[in-house]
């Protein structure tokens, strides 16, 4: 099944809620990244959150970037999504190993204590930026947070990502619920209700659940109504050209060494691991350009 995004409403509009099935796309970014299972679980749970949250933006030219800083092993991490659910990232220490808490994947210790920063560029003059402080570092938890904390939304947040013993995806996805600010009192309370009921994301996605049966286990007794579907999928949109750019930001002198050790160098894009190459001869043109 390919990965998708239902978009809802519930109880006459008190409600919208998102939920999303995105085993295909972190295991995409597991395979390029080449992350251990709690990495793996980390970006993924941020990728699925960060593609829902990008499908909440309007304008096709808006962008959305989530940054976890914490200061655990995996260092930070870091997932860019737009409007149409297209979404990358990626951790700064891809291979961290820790042992199991509870039995289950520690993301919390890898990601440590720090802060989450979303930046929504909308086209303003200036981005939104809003930082909360992480208060479980399980992702899903630290989302809840900044919603009712910087955008005064109140929400509720599941995010799972179930690996296979070969250490690749076996299914990833996730749910945002959120209540509008005419929402009833009694509809607060049945959705309470209903959430108690689900313990783990991860154990409905590894059921087979698919968006749709998630939201309709979470919000079918309050007039559930499905809005639209989208495709969610990693992708970058790095390239020779663009790379060039971060080439020529080290500055001249640095190019210049370069050119004279008479080797070609490699650079990697941060987000999709792709390789770019430059002769001695790109390096030459590069510098001719930064005049």
């Amino acid at each position: 099944m390919k990965d998708y995004i239902v978009r809802a409403t519930a109880a006459d509009s008190q409600v919208r809620a998102f939920a999303i099935t995105a085993g295909e796309l972190v295991e995409e970014a597991r395979r390029r990244h080449n992350t251990s299972p709690v990495a793996t679980a980390a970006l993924g749970r941020l990728l699925a959150g960060g593609a829902m949250m990008g499908s909440m933006m309007k304008n096709d030219t808006d962008m959305l970037t989530v940054k976890v800083r914490g200061n655990g092993p995996l260092g930070g991490i870091t997932v860019t999504a737009d409007s149409k659910a297209n979404v990358k990232g990626y951790v700064e220490n891809p291979d961290v190993m820790l042992p199991p808490k509870n039995g289950k994947l520690d993301v919390g210790g890898a990601v440590g204590i720090g802060i989450m920063q979303v930046i929504k560029d909308m086209g303003l003059k200036e981005p939104y930026v809003g930082d909360t402080m992480l208060v479980t570092s399980e992702i899903a938890e630290d989302l809840t947070y900044y919603f009712a904390s910087s955008e005064q939304v109140p929400s509720s947040v599941g995010l799972g990502v179930l690996m296979e013993r070969d250490n690749t995806v076996k299914c990833a996805g996730g749910f945002i619920i959120q209540m509008m600010p005419f929402a009833r009192e009694e509809t607060i309370a049945q959705i309470e209700e209903n959430l108690k009921r689900v313990t783990s994301v991860t154990e409905l996605l590894d059921k087979g659940f698919t968006p749709e049966r998630i939201l309709e286990e979470l919000l079918g007794n309050v007039g559930l109504e499905i809005t639209d579907t989208m495709p969610a999928k990693f992708t970058c949109n790095c390239s020779k050209k663009r790379v060039e750019k971060a080439v020529a930001s080290i500055g001249r002198k640095d190019i210049r060494e370069m050119i004279d050790e008479g080797k070609d160098i490699e650079v990697k894009c941060h987000f999709c691991n792709s390789a770019y190459n430059y002769t001695v001869e790109d390096l030459k043109r590069i510098i001719k350009r930064s005049r």
